[in-house]
């Protein structure tokens, strides 16, 4: 929390400042970004599949609409479309809890 004049903190913590620091360390010397975000392999391949299931969901509703299908049938779709696409957002919050994802501040993501 700030308190008083002067500039925001950057870190929240010594342990986030530290972590950064290291990442940055690691980061020294490689073709790597400094502000990359860094997934395990498992979560870019499950999360590449999840978006090609977006890609396919938003397709179904195209060719529906363009069909004439009747509104019901369309958000029923769209409802099937929003739940896929929140499911794809869990990939970060699940790969965060194996340690998988560290942003450039050395933030776990």
């Amino acid at each position: 929390m700030q308190h008083g004049p002067g500039r925001r903190r950057r870190y929240c913590r010594q342990s986030c400042r530290q972590r950064a620091y290291e990442q940055r360390q690691a980061l020294a010397g490689t073709s790597v970004p400094t502000d990359a975000l860094i997934l395990s392999s498992t979560a870019a391949e499950e999360l590449t599949d999840r978006l090609f299931e977006i890609r396919c969901g938003a397709e179904d509703i195209a060719a529906a609409v363009a069909e004439g299908e009747d509104a019901d049938s369309v958000t029923a779709l769209c409802g099937e479309l929003v739940a896929l696409a929140r499911r794809a957002e869990t990939i970060r919050s699940r790969d965060r809890e194996e340690g998988g994802v560290m942003d450039a501040d050395g933030h776990k993501r």
